[in-house]
């Protein structure tokens, strides 16, 4: 499966690859700016060392558009379940740092080591924006792909609108109204964080991002008992942005899972 395949999943289907091999199992969750191709500049270092897994969540990037309900911790159970992965190195951004951080509450017996790239916490007290929602709003409801592209690109990627940002934010913005529908909010999290959660964690952040996702890092970082890695010129996008960082961080916590 390197190259990737549709796969079904209980009730639906996703696009998963897996790189096979004998090296520790590694998980990587994308952002709900982008899809699983943000990853695409670690890839490299990172099959060097370990069996590599990513996928794309429903209505993202190369995945089908979700007809029913779901949520995004049952969908990494799923996976884990289908390729048999009982224990996994997880690195998660954004969305997909929250997901991280669900498994790792909910069933730590699954999870050797965290990586949380300016992760999205559910629980986290976002703070309100009116006139960005209300933007949002007018747009994913006249289903304004072009509009919600260029209005993730102004919140999310403050450090260039190039080719490969617009392509994460216009994957992305095509999911978002059909995520709105169908999506069902995992447990909340950030209020039963402690510190290390029994495993080996790194968080990271880039100073350009916005200043509530900063916020909510070094507040996630803090409750986790660590120092979040601030990262200089460096937006939402992390793992697209900095790949040595997002390789580095990877590889040092890995290397003290016991």
């Amino acid at each position: 499966m390197t190259d990737g395949e549709l796969v079904e999943l209980g009730d639906g289907r996703i696009w998963l690859a897996d790189s096979g091999g004998d090296g520790p199992p590694l998980v990587l969750l994308h952002p709900g700016v982008g899809d699983s191709r943000i990853w695409d500049g670690a890839l490299p270092a990172l099959l060097d060392r370990f069996r590599v897994i990513r996928y794309d969540v429903r209505g993202y990037g190369r995945s089908p558009r979700p007809a029913g309900p779901y949520a995004m911790l049952a969908d990494l159970r799923a996976v884990l379940d289908r390729l048999g992965l009982r224990r996994v190195h997880l690195a998660g951004c954004s969305m997909g740092g929250g997901t991280a951080l669900g498994l790792a509450v909910e069933s730590p017996e699954r999870v050797a080591s965290l990586v949380l790239l300016c992760p999205g916490v559910p629980g986290w007290p976002w703070p309100p924006d009116p006139a960005g929602d209300a933007e949002y709003e007018r747009l994913a409801a006249a289903g304004d792909v072009a509009g919600l592209t260029e209005f993730g690109l102004r919140a999310w990627a403050t450090s260039g609108h190039d080719g490969a940002a617009r392509a994460q934010l216009r994957s992305a913005a095509a999911a978002w109204p059909v995520e709105d529908v169908h999506l069902r909010p995992d447990p909340p999290v950030f209020d039963r964080l402690s510190p290390g959660l029994g495993v080996p964690v790194r968080v990271l952040v880039g100073e350009l991002d916005l200043p509530a996702a900063v916020d909510c890092a070094a507040a996630t970082a803090a409750r986790l008992g660590c120092e979040p890695t601030r990262l200089p010129g460096v937006d939402h996008l992390l793992p697209l942005r900095a790949p040595a960082e997002t390789v580095a961080a990877v590889l040092a916590v890995a290397a003290l899972d016991a």
